[in-house]
């Protein structure tokens, strides 16, 4: 297993593409994603395949030997973009994820752009993201997503601009840190926030999608995030994370963590 750091002293990172039925994208992006990502700090690009029912598996499994950092993973069944990106992040190497949708919009040449905003893992802010400058979308996903965003923030106040962009940069501890639930990841500023960590945004890139269709509607996206939104809300409220104002670590402590250890494997 690599080292999380590269010679040098540079971090990481650990690039993750959740993908349902992305043939024609896939490949093309994971192409994008090693041309365009510093090589001294691209350490893996991890892709999860949602149980895909067209050639996305064999579009990405034809790239892993010209790409020893290449790691294939499928569900066995369909699980959702966000249960994607948790599989891949609990098996990310490093201590930096950077997350991308698998249909192409989102481009990896903002990766390094958004990595230098981040602060180093332990420091803040823990999560950089993306802010899409001018959307490729139909004229009625674009409002979709301005109503979103404003009603979101209206309830969540958690100052995101564009909680709807794929591409962010953010650390593994952290976001392994947080609940797990389906669309989490449209949530992902609101959690760090209330974690305690700070979060910031940059403007990126946008493009549109070469092949394939949307796997949302609009109608589709704004019932569950109505659902989502309440229950949001809810854990935020209930959520209370005291910051440590002490920790005193010495010999005496040491011996004892190692007694409760030794009593722990005894059982």
């Amino acid at each position: 297993m690599p080292g999380d750091l590269a010679p040098g002293g540079a971090v990481r990172i650990s690039v993750v593409i959740p993908a349902f039925n992305e043939q024609g994208n896939i490949g093309r992006l994971i192409e994008e994603t090693y041309a365009a990502v510093p090589e001294p700090i691209l350490g893996e690009v991890i892709v999860v395949d949602d149980a895909s029912d067209d050639a996305t598996a064999a579009e990405i499994k034809a790239l892993i030997p010209a790409h020893g950092t290449l790691r294939y993973l499928r569900h066995g069944r369909r699980a959702g973009q966000s249960a994607s990106m948790r599989t891949a992040i609990t098996a990310a190497r490093f201590p930096v994820v950077a997350t991308m949708d698998g249909d192409g919009q989102n481009d990896p040449a903002d990766i390094a752009g958004l990595f230098e905003k981040l602060g180093e893992p332990g420091s803040e802010p823990a999560l950089v993201g993306g802010v899409r400058a001018s959307r490729k979308d139909t004229g009625s996903k674009r409002f979709a997503s301005r109503f979103a965003n404003w009603l979101r923030d209206k309830v969540l106040d958690d100052g995101c601009p564009d909680t709807g962009c794929g591409i962010k940069v953010y650390h593994r501890d952290a976001y392994l840190a947080l609940p797990y639930f389906t669309s989490m990841h449209r949530y992902l500023p609101a959690f760090f926030l209330t974690y305690g960590h700070q979060v910031s945004f940059a403007p990126v890139n946008d493009r549109p999608r070469l092949a394939g269709h949307s796997k949302y509607t609009n109608l589709g996206r704004a019932l569950i995030g109505i659902y989502d939104l309440v229950g949001v809300s809810w854990l935020r409220k209930r959520t209370d994370i005291p910051p440590v104002a002490e920790h005193v670590h010495g010999d005496a402590a040491k011996t004892g963590e190692r007694h409760i250890q030794l009593v722990s494997q005894r059982g």
